[in-house]
């Protein structure tokens, strides 16, 4: 039996590239995205077609009980899930707090904070019982700083982030490894960024900073550090990791 790697949030930018890549060293990848299932299709089939395994549901993070439900099926139809990638965005854009109702912020919360929780819940007592494995999750600058107009996100991720060192403190003396991955600049991804700045736009950025310039972060080397952390040994855990494209300042500098 492969162990599997469950990715929540598995669209064409970091989440898909993720599944690949831990699809192509032995995994069994269960893709899980909101919507578009003619997307997910065809992730499931680069990747069968690149030689590993995989499958997919499409999933809805703020439905009660689904994430639970989810988790449960893959351990008892695929087989115990030794990688979670925790990869769900909470952005809605800057909006000044007059603009951010409560609707808007309850849902970023979900997303951000709630939905990791709910992950962790229903997967961490069988990691525990087993005695191993690991939680890789995607954050965001906001993680580390509030900014005008982040009102909503920042919360979120700010509370993605404690979550994940309360989580660390429990349980990496148990053997399981959990990180909290800041992505600290804008990644080359047609569903995410491509999506805010419209076709156009994400194009002009593209050709400006990303393709040979190397001023967009690639999901598919994201995908290659994700992978990277998921194998180290506990001597040297990895429990939080920043990444930035190589001209872009980091976060404490800027």
């Amino acid at each position: 039996m492969k162990p599997v790697c469950l990715v929540i949030g598995a669209g064409a930018g970091i989440g898909g590239n993720v599944a690949k890549r831990f699809a192509m060293d032995g995994y069994h990848a269960v893709l899980c995205r909101r919507t578009n299932q003619d997307g997910l299709n065809a992730m499931i089939g680069q990747i069968e077609a690149a030689g590993g395994t995989a499958s997919g549901h499409l999933l809805n993070a703020v439905a009660d009980g689904e994430i639970e439900e989810r988790i449960e099926a893959v351990e008892a139809e695929v087989g115990p899930i030794e990688v979670l990638v925790y990869n769900l965005g909470a952005q809605i854009g800057n909006r000044p707090l007059a603009a951010t109702d409560y609707k808007a912020f309850e849902r970023c919360w979900r997303l951000g904070a709630f939905g990791l929780f709910r992950a962790a819940s229903a997967v961490l007592p069988r990691m525990e019982a087993r005695g191993s494995g690991t939680i890789l999750v995607t954050s965001a600058t906001a993680a580390m700083r509030g900014n005008d107009g982040q009102h909503a996100h920042a919360a979120a991720m700010g509370g993605r982030r404690m979550l994940c060192q309360s989580l660390n403190a429990e349980y990496g003396p148990k053997g399981i490894h959990i990180c909290h991955f800041l992505i600290d600049g804008a990644v080359d991804a047609p569903d995410t960024l491509g999506r805010m700045l419209g076709p156009d736009k994400f194009q002009e950025l593209r050709e400006k900073r990303g393709m040979e310039h190397d001023g967009l972060m690639l999901p598919e080397r994201i995908a290659d550090t994700y992978f990277h952390v998921a194998q180290q040994h506990r001597s040297t855990w990895t429990q939080e990791l920043d990444m930035r494209s190589f001209g872009d300042s980091p976060w404490y500098n800027n």
